[in-house]
């Protein structure tokens, strides 16, 4: 393969993680002119964690096609989360933003408290939020990095699960993202795949525990994305080259995501909990 080849994106990095998907070049696509709906969540009430960019955002849209009214949480990224609530709103649906750190156990009772005062019911949630650092060696990723990471990636998604369950009824969805290192692993991403794999069997778990309540858990596992994560992440001359190493030879969009979450999200599923998805570009994780 040429160089040529092997490049799919220009070289860019940003300082501060989760990034700002206002910066990055090109900007991700997110489903504005792609996505065709069918009314698949009229009249649903649902909450999306990372809402404000990368496939938060594409779920938020997509989500709006298809009827639901959100509340969409991010962490400080207030002009991608502005950003998200225009492109809900043309779609004439509810946008509430709550900003803040997930991983903070009040905070995610406010998100809950915040849902049923505006929207009255929550029928979907979507645990989505997550940070990464690179760190070439183990010895490297001190108490504070592995304790942030698995607060934001984790302990969210278990304490914000937790305050929404006793407001879902039968036929509510909750759909995790995970990803393809909890897998395949990631030499770079040791902490962040360890949480990722944390992700996998609390999803197949809880399904359990909650399928005669009528609740379906499910989760997407997406390999390499174009999301603000990535130039946050690596120094340009990866970023560069990213997702040249899947079959398709290319990084995936948000919008190819998206569809994943309506479908475990909605109807269409009905028949599946405690299930994973592979958005991934073509690799065979058999999991």
């Amino acid at each position: 393969m040429s160089d040529k080849a092997q490049t799919t994106l220009p070289p860019q990095e940003q300082p501060r993680q989760p990034g700002q998907q206002s910066m990055m070049d090109p900007p991700p696509r997110s489903g504005e002119h792609r996505y065709l709906a069918a009314g698949k969540l009229k009249g649903k009430v649902a909450i999306i964690t990372g809402g404000d960019s990368g496939i938060g955002r594409a779920v938020a849209l997509a989500f709006a096609k298809e009827g639901a009214d959100l509340v969409v949480c991010y962490y400080d990224e207030h002009e991608d989360a502005e950003e998200t609530r225009r492109l809900v709103e043309a779609e004439g649906r509810r946008c509430t933003l709550m900003c803040g750190d997930i991983g903070d156990e009040a905070h995610c009772d406010a998100i809950v408290k915040r849902a049923l005062d505006t929207c009255g019911h929550i029928d979907i949630l979507v645990n989505n939020a997550a940070e990464q650092h690179v760190s070439q060696r183990m010895e490297d990723i001190d108490s504070g990095q592995l304790e942030r990471t698995f607060r934001t990636n984790f302990f969210g998604m278990f304490l914000l699960t937790r305050a929404t369950l006793p407001h879902l009824r039968a036929g509510a969805a909750i759909v995790n993202t995970t990803s393809v290192t909890a897998y395949r692993g990631s030499p770079g991403l040791i902490d962040y795949s360890a949480t990722k794999g944390a992700i996998v069997a609390f999803t197949r778990s809880l399904s359990k525990a909650l399928a005669q309540r009528g609740i379906r858990v499910n989760g997407v596992a997406p390999g390499p994305i174009w999301t603000p994560l990535i130039p946050a992440s690596f120094p340009a001359e990866e970023v560069q080259t990213f997702g040249a190493d899947t079959p398709l030879g290319r990084p995936g969009q948000p919008e190819e995501v998206a569809p994943c979450y309506v479908l475990l999200a909605s109807e269409d599923g009905s028949y599946m909990t405690g299930q994973i998805l592979h958005p991934n570009g073509g690799e065979i994780i058999n999991g």
